[in-house]
């Protein structure tokens, strides 16, 4: 019989490889941050007390997530199809939890982050949403075979060039979120597993 005494990690653990400083010790502008994340969630995503670990990191992170969320073409629901698609294929468990969560809410369609993070080919898209995901997908695993084709393609299915930017720009920091996330050992809330699964 396997021994099971370590096999449940508390999830109530921001991440477990580094330590995580109380939120009162922060600098004044992460708390203010956290505290108005945490007002607008009900809870504090992990993600913002584990990046408190360094905060010279906490800022520009946070702050280049803003950027691509909120100074883009693409819709939100768009933005996390694509998050949660390179975390699968990253295996990242807490981009894959938090961000299916977004993906859920945006989209209204429960199933569809846990089709894009098992294998987004399996889900209901439409062209341009295909063409985008393949493309993020090759932009994660095979970076040094894209091409000028490949952005031609996205424009064919009609993607604006500054679109194309911002998928790019999406899938490239996710990667690096996806890393770190792993490195950390970061793990999702509790929360997050639940939300926004019986909207339809």
């Amino acid at each position: 019989m396997a021994d099971d005494s370590t096999a449940d990690v508390s999830d109530d653990e921001p991440m477990t490889n580094f330590p995580v400083p109380d939120v009162e010790d922060l600098p004044e502008d992460l708390r203010e941050r956290i505290a108005e994340e945490t007002e607008q969630a009900g809870f504090t995503p992990n993600v913002f007390r584990a990046y408190g670990y360094k905060p010279s990191h906490f800022r520009p992170f946070f702050q280049y997530h803003d950027a691509l969320v909120e100074d883009t073409p693409l819709d939100r629901e768009e933005v996390e199809m694509i998050v949660v698609t390179v975390s699968g294929v990253n295996d990242c468990l807490y981009c894959v939890v938090a961000h299916g969560a977004l993906c859920r809410f945006y989209s209204e369609r429960p199933k569809l982050s846990d089709q894009l993070a098992t294998n987004h080919r399996a889900a209901d898209l439409s062209e341009r949403r295909r063409a985008m995901l393949d493309f993020a997908v090759k932009l994660t695993e095979e970076p040094g075979r894209v091409t000028e084709a490949d952005l031609d393609a996205l424009r064919e299915v009609g993607l604006t060039d500054e679109e194309i930017w911002d998928v790019g720009s999406v899938t490239a920091f996710f990667n690096l979120s996806n890393r770190m996330s792993t490195l950390a050992d970061m793990r999702p809330n509790e929360e997050f597993y639940t939300f926004a699964r019986g909207m339809e």
